[in-house]
């Protein structure tokens, strides 16, 4: 067979099993229809106590937050903007790109139908409606204009007192209505934060060894939980560019994680208290994945 044929066979198949799982359940979702219960608590965060520190709050989010465009190599979240906050997602992940003198949405080369200032707007309109909540962001500057986008951050939020950006760890009850930032590396306004994700920890061959290191991050994040940095554990992976993965889409590796990670956080009930995982961003969660998330936090 021609190497062209066998290219475009590859892509076909590829692109045949990436779109094999669609559906929807309790914990991967990739319907982009979401419809919760009607006695679904959105303001989960109203019963945390004012006094309690944010790092040792239990918090589900998403990775690569606005990555809903592109294909099955790129697309990491189904849901709108505004129905993960309804479902209970308090940690937004996003990469940037400033051009002129806007930030543009970004996951690599593509553009995700957003800018920066209409995310912002989004989550200022849900703790509008929700003054109870807050919104943790990262923003990853992309590319060569890096050192400008603190600027252009500070330049779009102003002297807003809705938006949080020391350093300093926050109560429950200072943030509450607000957008938290969250900073490392190269964007610095808010609090610092860590990552338990370790070198090609992203890159999946095999499920269960993707399994095992979620294990050892969550494991990670709850002796990091409490003190002056938030945690941030990703569950998220890939398997295209490696061999043995090389059909696991970030949708197929979703498909099989987050029931296994919502059996793995389930087992940690019965403990009191139960422990801090810190911040978990997954990609396509559903929505028992992240009540079985938010439930760490009733002690």
């Amino acid at each position: 067979m021609a190497a062209g044929h066998k290219c475009l066979l590859y892509s076909y198949v590829l692109l045949s099993v990436a779109y094999l799982c669609h559906g929807k359940d309790l914990y991967f979702n990739d319907d982009n229809n979401l419809i919760l219960p009607g006695s679904y608590n959105v303001p989960w965060m109203a019963a945390i106590q004012d006094f309690r520190t944010l790092s040792l709050i239990t918090i589900p989010g998403t990775h690569d937050s606005m990555a809903l465009y592109g294909g099955p190599e790129v697309e990491r979240q189904a849901w709108s903007l505004r129905d993960q906050l309804r479902a209970g997602i308090r940690f937004l992940d996003l990469k940037v790109i400033g051009l002129g003198d806007t930030l543009y949405v970004m996951h690599g080369v593509v553009y995700q139908h957003s800018t920066l200032k209409e995310v912002l707007d989004t989550v200022r309109a849900f703790l509008s409606e929700f003054k109870s909540e807050a919104v943790l962001i990262r923003v990853q500057p992309e590319s060569f204009e890096k050192s400008t986008v603190n600027k252009m951050v500070q330049n779009l939020i102003g002297n807003d007192q809705n938006v949080w950006v020391s350093s300093g760890m926050p109560s429950m009850g200072q943030i509450r209505g607000k957008i938290v930032f969250v900073q490392k590396s190269t964007f610095t306004l808010g609090i610092p934060f860590i990552d338990t994700d370790g070198k090609g920890s992203g890159k999946v061959s095999h499920i269960k060894d993707k399994d095992n290191r979620i294990i050892k991050q969550l494991n990670q994040a709850a002796e990091a939980c409490g003190g002056s940095n938030a945690v941030l554990t990703t569950t998220s992976g890939s398997g295209l560019g490696t061999f043995w993965g090389m059909f696991l889409t970030p949708k197929r590796v979703a498909e099989k994680v987050n029931p296994w990670l919502n059996q793995y956080i389930r087992q940690f009930y019965p403990n009191q208290p139960r422990p801090c995982f810190a911040i978990i961003a997954m990609d396509f969660p559903g929505i028992e994945l992240i009540q079985t998330i938010i439930n760490l936090n009733w002690w």
